[in-house]
């Protein structure tokens, strides 16, 4: 049986890597003479179980599992421009609308750092997907 303390140990040594502040403070992305800080919520959960059989008969009955998840949230961008400093909670249509105001050729750089944006068509969607 894989020894579930070595699992354990694995899994949190290599978190160190995973959280840390660049992952909560994103790269700045500068459009222009305005630089954007994306701001970042992220939420981790792990869980590890074992057992054992009662019996000898037909194999050992020993057992183990470790699991982990992660979900990394964009919440808010701070927009540096002009000497001032701003930030704008990404929750919600208007907030979007905001940036893309305050910040012209947006669109265009992040679709470029993102190697941009793909026309693509999914023959599963059903009209509450679109």
């Amino acid at each position: 049986m894989i020894n579930m303390t070595e699992n354990a140990e694995a899994l949190f040594s290599n978190l160190e890597r995973f959280l840390k502040t660049e992952t909560v403070v994103g790269e700045a992305i500068i459009v222009g003479e305005t630089t954007l800080i994306p701001l970042i919520t992220v939420s981790f959960g792990c869980g590890t179980g074992g057992g054992t059989g009662n019996t000898l008969k037909d194999g050992e009955g020993t057992g183990g599992g470790l699991g982990a998840g992660a979900k990394i949230t964009p919440t808010a961008i701070l927009v540096i421009k002009d000497g001032s400093v701003t930030m704008l909670s990404i929750k919600g249509k208007c907030n979007l609308e905001n940036l893309i105001q305050m910040v012209p050729g947006l669109v265009s750089k992040v679709s470029s750092k993102m190697g941009g944006f793909k026309n693509k068509t999914d023959k599963n969607k059903t009209e509450n997907d679109i």
